[in-house]
């Protein structure tokens, strides 16, 4: 094999790797946003913490968000109270009518724990995060008790 057939030999153009969703956590995704009702406790590994409360859909996270936004107080408080309304009529305008059925790329937590290093528990009673930033998941939440079971689920 000569220099100019050895593919070892040949310079490489540079390769840009964008991170990509868990296909299966997407999938799954997609499945709770089918139901405004459904929730699911759920487990992520985000920034090399742990993030656990209940998975639930984008509607019902745009509601909640929407109910929580209504109880600011403050001047320009009015103009929050169809803020998440306006967000979503926003994308789809820019994404087009009718858009084809892609699957989720935001992920959403009622009741959700974030646990990073030695500091203590952050508690948010929603939370919305990119699912390329999720290094990893599992059903269920940790096992706060102490009765020595550790089935690790609550």
């Amino acid at each position: 094999m000569t220099e100019e057939q050895d593919p070892l030999r040949e310079a490489a153009a540079p390769i840009v790797a964008e991170p990509a969703p868990d296909l299966q956590l997407q999938m799954l995704v997609r499945l709770v946003g089918q139901d405004p009702q459904a929730a699911l406790p759920i487990t992520l590994v985000v920034g090399g913490g742990l993030l656990y409360g209940d998975l639930i859909s984008h509607k019902a996270w745009t509601t909640d968000w929407a109910h929580s936004l209504r109880g600011v107080d403050g001047p320009g408080a009015q103009l929050l109270e169809r803020f998440p309304e306006q967000v979503d009529q926003a994308v789809a305008e820019k994404q087009g009518r009718p858009a084809p059925q892609r699957l989720p790329q935001w992920i959403h937590l009622r009741g959700a724990t974030a646990v990073f290093g030695s500091g203590g528990p952050v508690v948010m009673p929603l939370w919305r995060g990119r699912l390329t930033d999720v290094s990893g998941w599992s059903l269920g939440k940790p096992d706060s008790s102490t009765d020595g079971t550790g089935d690790g689920h609550r």
